[in-house]
């Protein structure tokens, strides 16, 4: 089982990645180790997850959700579905 998950970080920004052990690698990054962006800006909390049978999936949805704006992000680990629906609507179908 993979999971694609979301932080919360020490310089206030959110960090999305992909596992196969969430604690594991929650626990890691907190202490400073498995990435460059994370060890400079460590996780505070673990807001967010979703599993995947594969990496291949886990991957793909975490290359989606990474060109997200910050507001997409919050509302989806709000679960706020309406907004997260008027966030995604196309610019190209606005009035």
């Amino acid at each position: 089982m993979w999971y694609l998950y979301i932080t919360s970080n020490s310089n206030g920004r959110f960090y999305t990645g992909i596992t196969t052990n969430l604690e594991r690698r929650f626990q890691e990054h907190r202490q400073g180790k498995g990435g460059r962006y994370t060890s400079r800006n460590r996780p505070l909390k673990l807001l967010y997850f979703e599993s995947f049978p594969d990496r291949k999936k886990a991957q793909a949805r975490e290359g989606q959700i990474k060109r997200w704006s910050r507001n997409k992000k919050k509302a989806l680990i709000e679960g706020d579905i309406d907004k997260l629906h008027k966030l995604s609507v196309s610019r190209d179908h606005l009035p």
